[in-house]
């Protein structure tokens, strides 16, 4: 899964634990150039990690909620690269209250505020990358989803819902973009214990049961989600679009 010469944008790195930044070391570890973004406080911690890759990436500032400054950032790759290979889309957010107060109390102002960051972002993103990924003669486009989208989990509430919006988003987008030979998926990582795990109430438990009952007897590790998406970003991934790959130990699979 050579990357070599390509360009990829790398949405969505908070810390050394993001699923994103797992992604991001993989691609440039297959020869990608990687471009990060980062979003308010989490800038020291990006521009650090940025600093362990062997080619000194492109760090930028982006808000997803700010149309302007997602239109710097593929307006500065356009201006560095003159084009675009891949997407990796890793940011989701939604209110404390509304992910542990019960789901019928969600407020109007935070399920807005779960799906414009959580989903609507992916939308956006792809809509600036589109003709970036023209000028290279198509890409691909990988987002990052949880079971939670189609499964009731504990905690998860507005997250979930959002999850679920997010999985349509890519199938619309890969009917959409799928003349332009621009590829669409999302992967369905199984539990991790990430900086947006940490807010979830719980979140051991689920993870214990993973250990207890998936097919694998296991958790997933970072470097698998990397591992997937990396097959999805490349040319082995090619004919593939429109998909969910879920990188689980298999626990999607079971009924009890």
């Amino acid at each position: 899964m050579d990357l070599t010469g390509k360009v990829g944008l790398v949405v969505g790195v908070a810390n050394k634990r993001s699923l994103s930044w797992g992604i991001a070391q993989a691609a440039a570890h297959a020869g990608a150039k990687v471009v990060l973004t980062y979003q308010g406080r989490f800038e020291e911690h990006v521009r650090e990690l940025a600093e362990t890759l062997t080619a000194s990436p492109l760090v930028l500032p982006l808000d997803v909620q700010v149309d302007g400054e997602i239109d710097a950032v593929f307006a500065r790759i356009q201006q560095e690269y003159g084009g675009l290979d891949f997407l990796v889309h890793g940011v989701a957010f939604a209110n404390r209250d509304d992910i542990t107060n019960p789901f019928v109390q969600t407020s109007r102002e935070g399920f807005k505020l779960a799906m414009d960051i959580s989903a609507y972002s992916l939308i956006a993103l792809a809509r600036g990358a589109k003709p970036l990924m023209d000028a290279r003669g198509g890409g691909s486009i990988v987002t990052l989803t949880y079971l939670g989208s189609t499964r009731v989990f504990p905690n998860y509430n507005v997250m979930g819902v959002a999850k679920a919006a997010l999985e349509s988003c890519v199938r619309y987008l890969a009917a959409d973009l799928g003349p332009q030979n621009i590829r669409v998926n999302a992967i369905s990582a199984g539990p991790i214990k990430t900086l947006a795990a940490a807010g979830i109430g719980g979140f051991s438990t689920i993870l214990g049961v993973v250990r207890e009952k998936a097919p694998l007897r296991r958790a997933i590790e970072a470097g698998e989600v990397a591992d997937a998406a990396l097959f999805l970003l490349s040319g082995a991934g090619r004919g593939i679009t429109g998909e969910t790959l879920m990188v689980d130990s298999g626990y999607h699979v079971l009924g009890m």
